[in-house]
This record gives structure tokens, C-alpha cells and sequence, in this order.
């Protein structure tokens, strides 16, 4: 009875939150019908339109439980899902020193964005999500290592908005770097695979230059994606380290999602889940994904959000330059 209680407490956040969530679906289908791309990521109006909900009318006691169960629990479960549609063979297909620098740039564009957001005044934990969506896998990225660090919904928010933005700006621009600099299919791919957030977004940057392009660019861009598991640890450790030694329970370093995003992987690549399932994996994780980040705009203050924005903005882009720039040097040096 107690559960049939607690279940029935999510019912007008869930609602709430899924609503939302496919107003951002209908508005994302509207843009690739009339314009033919997506200038707006319905990431970015799922959480924009769950922050003006909130701005406007508030959020009355009975939607933040399961508001708060959409942005925390359904987010992990999606990132368990999203491990389901990443192959380990994916590093036995691009070469042992490629993915080394892979691994070497992120690193490096991890502390150097880090620095960026302190230099302008971001707090540890906003500069770390900027950091890590920056240099592995955006939105992705940012949603595993928030609750490691206990980031507030504010900070998730902010980051997820404005990384978005600047997504949508690379998605656009860096193809004209092509034509600019003489560079090949190969480097193109290498530095769009490096700089990109998102695996759709490689593909929209690659496609109109040239099929080896997009399956460099597809490959590197999934082994960013396998360093999400080490960062994530890290900072497990790292928060532990702060404590002073006070002793954390696994699941504080290792959160059960991790685990499952693991497995999932692994048994993609071992071949336990059915080609036929990872459509399905890609489709339910991205709507469950929609529906989160409602539920995080619906717990957001936008005052909050806008008292950090320019800089979270300025810590954005900068970063994204710098990591442009470590990306085309890298891909000079291995052509």
C-alpha cells in the first residue's frame, strides 16, 4: 500500500514532465519538416519550456516528487540504456596510437576547461560539468557526473543549456573548416570526432563532407564516449579524497547507473543484445532523455540560472575553441 501510495505521488510530476517532453518532440519534427534541419535540439526546449513553466506558474507541492523522480531516476536509467548502443570493438577498428591521442586530449581538455571556468568565476562543481561536457560527450557527460559531485539542479541546467547552444554553433561552423584549411576526409573526421558533443552531431557535421569523414568522425567520437566510465570514477575518487579519508560506500563511487551503463556494453560487445534491439535502446533512451531534462527545467530557478549564465556561456566557448584547436593540432599529427 505504502508503494501504491509513493507511485501515486510521481503520477502529476511524471505527467507534467512527459507533457512537456513531447511538446519538445512536436517542436524539434516541426523544425526538420519546415526547415529541414533542427536549428533548436529538443534537449534545449524541454529544458528551456520546463524552466518557463516553472518562471511563470511555479511548481506546486504535488509535482516536485515526481519531477524529482524524472530528473534523477529516469536520467539514469537512460544512461544505462545508452551503454547498450556503444561497441568496445569500436577501439580495435581505429589503431592503438589514435586512441591514445584520443585519450590524451580529453584529459587534456578536461583540465584546461576546468581552468577556464574557475578563471571566470564558476564554482568547482558547475566547471566541472562544464568541463566534462566539453570534452567527452555533452549532455551525456554532464548528466553521469552530476550526481557524483552533487551539483544542483541550477548547475545541470545552465550547463546543459548553454553546452547545447554552443553544440548547435560547432555543428554549423566547423564544416566550413574544410574548404579553410585544405584538410582531408580523414582529418576532418578526427577533429570533428574530437570536438563535436554528440554522436547525431557528428553525424550532421560529417555527412555533407564525405563518408570516410563520418565514420572516422563516428568512431573517435564513440571512444570519447568510453571515457565517460573513467572520468566518472575519478571524480568518485576525487570527492572521497575531499572527505578526508571518510570511508564512502561503493555505489557513492561507482553509482549503480555506471555499473549498468557497463554491463550494457559489454554485452553489446559480446554480442548478448541483438542488433535488432539497438534501434530500440536508441529510441527509448532518447525520449526518456526528453522527459529528464523537463523535469530538470521544471526544477530549475530560472533567476538562478540566468545570475551564472554569461558565464557559463563565456567558460562554454571558450573551451570548445580550445578544444577545436587540440583536436586540429592531433589530427596534423597523426595524418
Amino acid at each position: 500500500m505504502l508503494r501504491l501510495s509513493h507511485f501515486r505521488q510521481l503520477i502529476p510530476g511524471l505527467s507534467l514532465s512527459i507533457g512537456i517532453a513531447v511538446l519538445a518532440l512536436i517542436a524539434e519534427q516541426l523544425q526538420r519538416r519546415f526547415f529541414g534541419w533542427v536549428a533548436l535540439d529538443g534537449l534545449v526546449v524541454a529544458i528551456v519550456a520546463g524552466i518557463v513553466v516553472h518562471s511563470l506558474f511555479g511548481l506546486a507541492t504535488r509535482f516536485r516528487a515526481g519531477v524529482h523522480f524524472a530528473a534523477k531516476t529516469v536520467l539514469e536509467v537512460t544512461i544505462v540504456l545508452l551503454g547498450g548502443t556503444i561497441s568496445a570493438g569500436a577501439i580495435l577498428q581505429i589503431g592503438p596510437i589514435v586512441v591514445a591521442a584520443i585519450v590524451l586530449v580529453v584529459v587534456a581538455a578536461l583540465g584546461l576547461s576546468y581552468g577556464i571556468g574557475r578563471a571566470l568565476g564558476l564554482d568547482a562543481r558547475l566547471a566541472t560539468l562544464v568541463a566534462c561536457g566539453n570534452s567527452i560527450c555533452g549532455n551525456s557527460a554532464i548528466m553521469a557526473t552530476a550526481p557524483i559531485i552533487k551539483a544542483p539542479a541550477e548547475d545541470v541546467a545552465a550547463s546543459i543549456a548553454f553546452t547545447a547552444a554552443l553544440g548547435v554553433l560547432v555543428v554549423l561552423l566547423l564544416p566550413l573548416g574544410v574548404g579553410l584549411l585544405g584538410i582531408s576526409e580523414w582529418q576532418y573526421g578526427v577533429i570533428a570526432g574530437l570536438s563535436v558533443y554528440a554522436v547525431p552531431q557528428v553525424l550532421a557535421a560529417t555527412v555533407p563532407v564525405g563518408v570516410m569523414s563520418t565514420q572516422i568522425g563516428t568512431l573517435v567520437k564513440l571512444i570519447r564516449v568510453l571515457m565517460l566510465g573513467p572520468v566518472v570514477l575519478g571524480l568518485g575518487l576525487m570527492q572521497k579524497n575531499r572527505a578526508r579519508g571518510a570511508a564512502l560506500p561503493f555505489s557513492a563511487l561507482v553509482p549503480w547507473f555506471i555499473l549498468g551503463f557497463v554491463a550494457m556494453m559489454s554485452a553489446r560487445s559480446l554480442g548478448l543484445l541483438p542488433e535488432a534491439t539497438i534501434p530500440a535502446l536508441h529510441g527509448t533512451s532518447s525520449q526518456l532523455t526528453l522527459v529528464a531534462m523537463a523535469a530538470l527545467g521544471l526544477s530549475v530557478d530560472l533567476r538562478s540560472v540566468m545570475a551564472s549564465g554569461g558565464r557559463v556561456l563565456a567558460a562554454g566557448f571558450l573551451s570548445i575553441a580550445m578544444l577545436i584547436l587540440l583536436a586540429t593540432a592531433t589530427a596534423f599529427i597523426l595524418s
